[in-house]
Protein backbone atom coordinates (compact mmCIF):
# COMPACT_ATOMS: atom_id res chain seq x y z
CA UNK A 1 0.00 0.00 0.00
CA UNK A 2 1.31 3.56 -0.49
CA UNK A 3 0.13 6.51 1.35
CA UNK A 4 -2.79 8.55 0.08
CA UNK A 5 -1.04 11.90 -0.86
CA UNK A 6 1.42 9.75 -2.72
CA UNK A 7 -1.21 8.29 -4.57
CA UNK A 8 -2.97 11.21 -5.44
CA UNK A 9 -0.40 13.14 -6.85
CA UNK A 10 0.86 9.72 -8.97
CA UNK A 11 -2.56 9.91 -10.34
CA UNK A 12 -2.14 13.25 -11.57
CA UNK A 13 1.23 13.09 -12.82
CA UNK A 14 -0.85 10.75 -15.39
CA UNK A 15 -3.28 13.04 -16.29
CA UNK A 16 -1.81 16.55 -18.21
CA UNK A 17 -4.55 19.13 -19.57
CA UNK A 18 -6.07 18.32 -22.79
CA UNK A 19 -5.85 20.04 -25.77
CA UNK A 20 -7.28 24.19 -25.79
CA UNK A 21 -10.32 25.01 -28.07
CA UNK A 22 -12.53 27.90 -28.09
CA UNK A 23 -15.85 27.68 -26.44
CA UNK A 24 -18.42 30.42 -27.28
CA UNK A 25 -19.61 32.60 -24.49
CA UNK A 26 -22.87 30.84 -24.06
CA UNK A 27 -21.13 27.50 -23.72
CA UNK A 28 -18.26 28.42 -21.70
CA UNK A 29 -19.65 28.62 -17.59
CA UNK A 30 -18.25 25.90 -15.79
CA UNK A 31 -15.20 25.12 -18.37
CA UNK A 32 -11.54 25.83 -16.77
CA UNK A 33 -9.86 28.89 -18.89
CA UNK A 34 -6.58 27.82 -21.13
CA UNK A 35 -5.11 30.82 -21.51
CA UNK A 36 -4.97 34.39 -19.95
CA UNK A 37 -8.33 36.40 -21.04
CA UNK A 38 -6.80 39.90 -21.94
CA UNK A 39 -9.73 43.10 -22.70
CA UNK A 40 -10.39 43.62 -25.54
CA UNK A 41 -11.80 47.03 -25.19
CA UNK A 42 -11.61 49.67 -21.90
CA UNK A 43 -15.03 49.81 -19.93
CA UNK A 44 -16.24 52.51 -19.11
CA UNK A 45 -14.90 53.39 -22.52
CA UNK A 46 -15.88 57.44 -21.46
CA UNK A 47 -16.75 59.00 -18.19
CA UNK A 48 -20.18 58.18 -17.54
CA UNK A 49 -23.24 59.54 -15.40
CA UNK A 50 -23.58 57.00 -12.31
CA UNK A 51 -27.26 58.58 -11.46
CA UNK A 52 -29.99 60.17 -13.45
CA UNK A 53 -29.68 64.29 -12.59
CA UNK A 54 -27.57 67.07 -14.35
CA UNK A 55 -23.87 67.09 -15.85
CA UNK A 56 -22.08 70.71 -14.71
CA UNK A 57 -18.84 71.54 -14.35
CA UNK A 58 -17.74 71.32 -10.46
CA UNK A 59 -15.99 75.10 -10.86
CA UNK A 60 -19.46 76.60 -11.72
CA UNK A 61 -21.36 75.09 -8.53
CA UNK A 62 -23.55 76.41 -6.94
CA UNK A 63 -24.73 77.87 -10.33
CA UNK A 64 -27.69 78.62 -11.24
CA UNK A 65 -27.39 77.02 -14.81
CA UNK A 66 -29.22 77.15 -18.05
CA UNK A 67 -30.16 73.40 -18.77
CA UNK A 68 -29.36 73.36 -22.60
CA UNK A 69 -29.97 69.89 -23.48
CA UNK A 70 -30.11 65.94 -22.76
CA UNK A 71 -27.56 62.87 -22.46
CA UNK A 72 -28.77 59.36 -22.44
CA UNK A 73 -27.16 56.14 -22.52
CA UNK A 74 -26.18 55.13 -26.22
CA UNK A 75 -26.39 58.18 -27.09
CA UNK A 76 -23.06 61.00 -27.42
CA UNK A 77 -23.71 64.70 -26.88
CA UNK A 78 -21.74 66.32 -29.49
CA UNK A 79 -21.60 69.59 -28.44
CA UNK A 80 -19.53 71.05 -25.09
CA UNK A 81 -21.71 72.54 -22.35
CA UNK A 82 -21.04 76.31 -21.36
CA UNK A 83 -19.58 77.22 -18.31
CA UNK A 84 -22.95 79.01 -17.49
CA UNK A 85 -25.29 75.72 -18.53
CA UNK A 86 -26.01 72.04 -17.70
CA UNK A 87 -27.05 68.94 -19.26
CA UNK A 88 -29.95 66.76 -18.68
CA UNK A 89 -28.14 63.46 -18.14
CA UNK A 90 -29.40 59.45 -17.42
CA UNK A 91 -27.68 56.46 -15.52
CA UNK A 92 -25.06 55.06 -17.65
CA UNK A 93 -25.00 58.41 -20.30
CA UNK A 94 -21.67 59.63 -21.40
CA UNK A 95 -20.42 62.81 -19.69
CA UNK A 96 -20.69 65.77 -22.34
CA UNK A 97 -17.50 68.19 -22.83
CA UNK A 98 -17.41 71.05 -20.40
CA UNK A 99 -19.02 68.92 -17.54
CA UNK A 100 -17.29 66.85 -14.78
CA UNK A 101 -19.63 65.99 -11.88
CA UNK A 102 -23.59 64.86 -11.46
CA UNK A 103 -25.55 66.79 -10.15
CA UNK A 104 -28.30 64.61 -9.04
CA UNK A 105 -32.08 65.06 -9.73
CA UNK A 106 -33.11 64.82 -6.00
CA UNK A 107 -30.75 67.15 -4.83
CA UNK A 108 -32.08 69.21 -8.10
CA UNK A 109 -34.73 71.99 -8.87
CA UNK A 110 -35.34 72.79 -12.63
CA UNK A 111 -37.98 75.80 -13.21
CA UNK A 112 -38.22 76.94 -16.67
CA UNK A 113 -34.86 75.46 -17.67
CA UNK A 114 -33.17 76.84 -14.75
CA UNK A 115 -31.13 74.46 -12.66
CA UNK A 116 -30.20 75.46 -8.91
CA UNK A 117 -29.32 72.94 -6.11
CA UNK A 118 -31.44 72.39 -3.38
CA UNK A 119 -30.78 74.22 -0.13
CA UNK A 120 -27.31 72.61 1.99
CA UNK A 121 -26.56 70.33 -0.81
CA UNK A 122 -22.75 70.03 -1.71
CA UNK A 123 -21.23 68.25 -4.99
CA UNK A 124 -18.10 67.04 -4.97
CA UNK A 125 -15.64 67.15 -8.02
CA UNK A 126 -16.13 63.72 -9.76
CA UNK A 127 -19.35 63.16 -8.09
CA UNK A 128 -21.89 60.42 -9.52
CA UNK A 129 -19.12 60.01 -12.26
CA UNK A 130 -17.84 56.24 -13.43
CA UNK A 131 -14.57 57.18 -15.37
CA UNK A 132 -13.49 55.87 -18.14
CA UNK A 133 -11.33 52.77 -17.61
CA UNK A 134 -12.93 52.11 -13.56
CA UNK A 135 -13.73 48.71 -14.47
CA UNK A 136 -10.50 47.52 -16.91
CA UNK A 137 -8.53 49.07 -19.65
CA UNK A 138 -7.36 47.62 -23.26
CA UNK A 139 -4.99 44.95 -22.85
CA UNK A 140 -5.62 43.90 -18.86
CA UNK A 141 -5.54 40.63 -17.69
CA UNK A 142 -9.18 40.25 -16.09
CA UNK A 143 -9.27 36.27 -16.06
CA UNK A 144 -6.38 33.97 -15.04
CA UNK A 145 -5.57 30.32 -16.81
CA UNK A 146 -7.05 28.17 -14.70
CA UNK A 147 -10.17 29.83 -13.19
CA UNK A 148 -13.32 27.56 -13.26
CA UNK A 149 -15.49 30.11 -15.65
CA UNK A 150 -18.76 31.30 -13.27
CA UNK A 151 -21.88 33.48 -14.18
CA UNK A 152 -19.46 36.69 -13.43
CA UNK A 153 -16.29 35.92 -15.55
CA UNK A 154 -18.65 35.07 -18.59
CA UNK A 155 -19.85 38.29 -18.14
CA UNK A 156 -16.76 40.09 -17.63
CA UNK A 157 -15.64 38.61 -20.72
CA UNK A 158 -18.70 39.76 -22.99
CA UNK A 159 -18.60 43.00 -21.62
CA UNK A 160 -14.19 42.51 -22.34
CA UNK A 161 -15.37 42.24 -26.13
CA UNK A 162 -14.77 38.19 -26.17
CA UNK A 163 -17.29 36.08 -27.92
CA UNK A 164 -15.62 33.02 -27.69
CA UNK A 165 -12.96 31.47 -24.67
CA UNK A 166 -10.12 29.19 -24.88
CA UNK A 167 -10.85 26.71 -22.75
CA UNK A 168 -9.61 22.74 -22.27
CA UNK A 169 -11.22 20.13 -23.66
CA UNK A 170 -13.90 17.89 -21.99
CA UNK A 171 -12.52 14.75 -20.99
CA UNK A 172 -14.16 11.66 -22.18
CA UNK A 173 -15.12 9.57 -19.57
CA UNK A 174 -15.86 5.49 -20.05
CA UNK A 175 -17.78 4.45 -16.54
CA UNK A 176 -17.59 0.08 -16.25
CA UNK A 177 -19.43 -0.84 -13.05
CA UNK A 178 -18.57 -4.75 -12.76
CA UNK A 179 -20.21 -8.02 -11.69
CA UNK A 180 -22.87 -10.35 -12.44
CA UNK A 181 -24.70 -9.91 -9.58
CA UNK A 182 -25.35 -5.81 -11.44
CA UNK A 183 -29.21 -5.38 -12.72
CA UNK A 184 -29.83 -2.06 -14.80
CA UNK A 185 -31.89 0.37 -12.64
CA UNK A 186 -35.39 0.13 -13.10
CA UNK A 187 -35.15 -3.38 -14.45
CA UNK A 188 -36.40 -6.23 -12.15
CA UNK A 189 -34.30 -7.34 -9.20
CA UNK A 190 -33.88 -11.27 -8.06
CA UNK A 191 -32.55 -11.87 -4.88
CA UNK A 192 -29.29 -12.58 -6.10
CA UNK A 193 -29.14 -9.32 -7.32
CA UNK A 194 -28.35 -5.67 -6.98
CA UNK A 195 -29.42 -2.69 -8.78
CA UNK A 196 -25.96 -0.67 -10.62
CA UNK A 197 -26.18 1.99 -8.34
CA UNK A 198 -22.18 2.78 -8.83
CA UNK A 199 -21.95 3.97 -12.11
CA UNK A 200 -25.34 6.30 -11.54
CA UNK A 201 -23.50 7.67 -8.10
CA UNK A 202 -20.59 8.52 -10.12
CA UNK A 203 -22.38 9.93 -13.11
CA UNK A 204 -24.18 12.34 -10.86
CA UNK A 205 -20.92 13.85 -9.19
CA UNK A 206 -19.40 14.59 -12.38
CA UNK A 207 -22.47 16.43 -13.73
CA UNK A 208 -21.27 20.00 -12.61
CA UNK A 209 -17.97 18.90 -13.62
CA UNK A 210 -16.48 19.63 -17.57
CA UNK A 211 -16.64 15.83 -18.79
CA UNK A 212 -19.16 13.83 -21.33
CA UNK A 213 -19.77 10.69 -20.09
CA UNK A 214 -19.56 8.45 -23.42
CA UNK A 215 -20.31 4.93 -21.59
CA UNK A 216 -22.05 3.68 -18.63
CA UNK A 217 -22.36 0.36 -18.53
CA UNK A 218 -22.09 -2.83 -17.03
CA UNK A 219 -19.68 -5.36 -17.51
CA UNK A 220 -20.01 -9.39 -16.44
CA UNK A 221 -17.18 -11.28 -14.79
CA UNK A 222 -15.98 -12.71 -17.80
CA UNK A 223 -12.78 -12.29 -18.81
CA UNK A 224 -12.99 -12.06 -22.36
CA UNK A 225 -15.82 -9.27 -21.96
CA UNK A 226 -14.20 -6.97 -19.79
CA UNK A 227 -10.70 -7.75 -22.26
CA UNK A 228 -13.47 -5.92 -24.96
CA UNK A 229 -14.67 -3.49 -22.62
CA UNK A 230 -11.48 -2.08 -22.40
CA UNK A 231 -10.44 -2.42 -26.31
CA UNK A 232 -13.52 -0.71 -27.28
CA UNK A 233 -13.79 2.08 -24.41
CA UNK A 234 -13.20 5.63 -26.67
CA UNK A 235 -12.32 7.64 -23.76
CA UNK A 236 -9.33 9.82 -21.83
CA UNK A 237 -10.49 8.39 -18.64
CA UNK A 238 -11.87 4.40 -18.06
CA UNK A 239 -13.25 3.76 -14.75
CA UNK A 240 -13.84 1.17 -13.38
CA UNK A 241 -16.31 -0.33 -9.97
CA UNK A 242 -15.50 -3.30 -8.07
CA UNK A 243 -13.16 -6.30 -9.40
CA UNK A 244 -10.36 -4.48 -7.90
CA UNK A 245 -9.42 -7.37 -4.94
CA UNK A 246 -7.83 -10.57 -5.46
CA UNK A 247 -10.47 -13.03 -5.11
CA UNK A 248 -11.29 -15.54 -8.31
CA UNK A 249 -13.86 -12.96 -9.52
CA UNK A 250 -11.83 -10.08 -9.63
CA UNK A 251 -10.91 -9.61 -13.19
CA UNK A 252 -10.19 -6.17 -13.48
CA UNK A 253 -6.13 -6.37 -13.25
CA UNK A 254 -5.73 -9.50 -14.77
CA UNK A 255 -8.16 -8.05 -18.08
CA UNK A 256 -5.80 -4.58 -17.60
CA UNK A 257 -2.59 -6.86 -17.82
CA UNK A 258 -3.86 -8.81 -20.33
CA UNK A 259 -4.72 -5.62 -22.92
CA UNK A 260 -1.34 -3.85 -22.40
CA UNK A 261 -1.94 -2.07 -19.87
CA UNK A 262 0.81 -0.11 -17.10
CA UNK A 263 -0.23 -0.01 -13.88
CA UNK A 264 1.40 2.84 -11.64
CA UNK A 265 0.00 1.56 -8.33
CA UNK A 266 -2.36 -0.79 -7.00
CA UNK A 267 -3.81 -0.67 -3.27
CA UNK A 268 -3.49 3.08 -1.24
CA UNK A 269 -3.01 3.22 2.86
CA UNK A 270 -6.99 4.68 3.26
CA UNK A 271 -9.92 3.35 4.75
CA UNK A 272 -12.74 3.02 2.95
CA UNK A 273 -11.24 2.60 -0.22
CA UNK A 274 -7.83 0.62 -0.20
CA UNK A 275 -8.30 -1.36 -3.29
CA UNK A 276 -7.56 1.61 -5.85
CA UNK A 277 -5.57 1.42 -9.12
CA UNK A 278 -4.06 3.11 -11.44
CA UNK A 279 -2.44 3.35 -14.40
CA UNK A 280 -2.18 3.82 -18.55
CA UNK A 281 -4.09 2.33 -21.21
CA UNK A 282 -2.54 3.72 -24.72
CA UNK A 283 -3.70 7.09 -24.49
CA UNK A 284 -5.93 7.18 -21.52
CA UNK A 285 -5.93 6.79 -18.16
CA UNK A 286 -7.11 4.01 -16.19
CA UNK A 287 -8.58 4.25 -12.52
CA UNK A 288 -10.11 1.22 -10.27
CA UNK A 289 -12.66 2.11 -7.70
CA UNK A 290 -13.87 -0.38 -5.26
CA UNK A 291 -17.22 -1.98 -5.56
CA UNK A 292 -18.60 -0.96 -2.26
CA UNK A 293 -20.69 2.27 -2.64
CA UNK A 294 -18.95 4.39 0.08
CA UNK A 295 -15.50 3.55 -0.67
CA UNK A 296 -16.32 4.07 -4.40
CA UNK A 297 -17.82 7.33 -3.32
CA UNK A 298 -14.84 8.33 -1.37
CA UNK A 299 -12.72 7.64 -3.99
CA UNK A 300 -14.20 9.12 -6.66
CA UNK A 301 -13.60 12.38 -4.81
CA UNK A 302 -10.73 11.66 -3.73
CA UNK A 303 -8.64 10.66 -7.12
CA UNK A 304 -11.65 10.95 -10.02
CA UNK A 305 -13.13 14.26 -9.52
CA UNK A 306 -9.17 15.67 -8.82
CA UNK A 307 -7.94 14.01 -11.99
CA UNK A 308 -11.31 15.10 -14.18
CA UNK A 309 -10.54 19.27 -12.69
CA UNK A 310 -6.78 18.65 -13.90
CA UNK A 311 -7.01 17.21 -17.32
CA UNK A 312 -10.01 20.04 -17.92
CA UNK A 313 -7.19 22.75 -16.83
CA UNK A 314 -7.90 23.41 -13.08
CA UNK A 315 -4.90 24.65 -11.33
CA UNK A 316 -5.96 23.55 -8.09
CA UNK A 317 -7.48 20.12 -8.52
CA UNK A 318 -8.13 19.15 -4.99
CA UNK A 319 -10.81 19.48 -2.47
CA UNK A 320 -10.76 22.12 0.11
CA UNK A 321 -9.84 21.12 3.94
CA UNK A 322 -11.46 22.96 6.67
CA UNK A 323 -11.56 22.62 10.34
CA UNK A 324 -14.45 22.13 12.78
CA UNK A 325 -15.13 21.06 16.77
CA UNK A 326 -16.02 17.61 16.90
CA UNK A 327 -19.08 16.90 18.99
CA UNK A 328 -17.93 13.88 19.99
CA UNK A 329 -14.39 11.85 20.63
CA UNK A 330 -12.56 9.68 18.04
CA UNK A 331 -10.43 6.85 18.53
CA UNK A 332 -6.53 6.79 17.71
CA UNK A 333 -6.41 6.59 14.39
CA UNK A 334 -4.52 2.99 12.85
CA UNK A 335 -2.05 2.84 9.56
CA UNK A 336 -4.80 3.68 6.45
CA UNK A 337 -5.89 7.26 6.70
CA UNK A 338 -9.73 7.43 7.37
CA UNK A 339 -12.89 9.09 6.21
CA UNK A 340 -15.44 9.19 8.24
CA UNK A 341 -18.95 10.05 7.22
CA UNK A 342 -19.80 13.54 9.40
CA UNK A 343 -22.26 16.15 9.58
CA UNK A 344 -21.16 19.47 9.82
CA UNK A 345 -23.98 22.07 12.04
CA UNK A 346 -22.80 25.63 12.20
CA UNK A 347 -18.40 25.14 13.63
CA UNK A 348 -19.28 21.84 15.10
CA UNK A 349 -19.34 18.44 13.61
CA UNK A 350 -20.54 15.20 14.62
CA UNK A 351 -19.35 12.05 13.14
CA UNK A 352 -21.68 9.35 12.19
CA UNK A 353 -22.34 6.28 13.48
CA UNK A 354 -21.81 3.78 10.26
CA UNK A 355 -18.89 3.09 9.32
CA UNK A 356 -19.53 0.02 6.81
CA UNK A 357 -18.51 0.69 3.11
CA UNK A 358 -21.59 -0.67 1.84
CA UNK A 359 -24.18 1.20 4.00
CA UNK A 360 -25.41 4.59 1.24
CA UNK A 361 -27.91 5.63 4.11
CA UNK A 362 -25.48 7.51 6.23
CA UNK A 363 -23.27 8.67 3.51
CA UNK A 364 -26.70 9.91 1.91
CA UNK A 365 -26.98 11.88 5.20
CA UNK A 366 -23.26 13.11 5.05
CA UNK A 367 -22.54 16.76 4.06
CA UNK A 368 -19.02 16.53 5.42
CA UNK A 369 -15.85 13.24 5.17
CA UNK A 370 -13.46 14.05 8.66
CA UNK A 371 -10.24 13.34 7.93
CA UNK A 372 -8.03 11.25 9.88
CA UNK A 373 -3.95 11.10 9.32
CA UNK A 374 -2.81 8.03 10.00
CA UNK A 375 -1.52 6.81 13.29
CA UNK A 376 -3.87 10.14 14.45
CA UNK A 377 -3.88 10.39 18.02
CA UNK A 378 -6.69 10.36 19.72
CA UNK A 379 -9.10 13.15 19.38
CA UNK A 380 -10.86 14.59 22.42
CA UNK A 381 -14.51 16.18 22.02
CA UNK A 382 -14.11 19.92 21.41
CA UNK A 383 -10.82 19.36 19.84
CA UNK A 384 -10.70 20.91 15.91
CA UNK A 385 -10.81 18.24 13.18
CA UNK A 386 -10.19 17.99 9.49
CA UNK A 387 -13.05 17.36 7.15
CA UNK A 388 -14.01 17.91 3.25
CA UNK A 389 -16.96 19.14 2.69
CA UNK A 390 -19.31 17.10 0.77
CA UNK A 391 -21.93 18.06 -1.95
Amino acid sequence: MIPLEEAQERLLALATPLETEMAGIHEAAGRYLASDILAKRTQPAKDLSAMDGYAVAHATFPGPWQVTGEAAAGSSFNENVAADSAARIFTGAPLPGGTDSILIQENAKADDGKLTPLADVTLEKGQHVRRAGSDFCLGDKIIEAGAKLNAAHIGLATLAGLAEIPVHRKPRIAILSTGDELVPPGQVIGEDQIPASNGVMLAAMLQNLPCEIVENRIVPDDLEQMKAAFKEAKADIIITIGGASVGDHDLVRPALDAVGAELDFWKVAMRPGKPVTAGKLADAVVLGLPGNPVSAYVTAFLFLMPMLRQMSGSKSPFPLKHTAKLEQSLPANGPRANFIRALVRGDSIAPLPSRDSAILTALSAANALIYRPISAAKAEAGNFAEYFALG
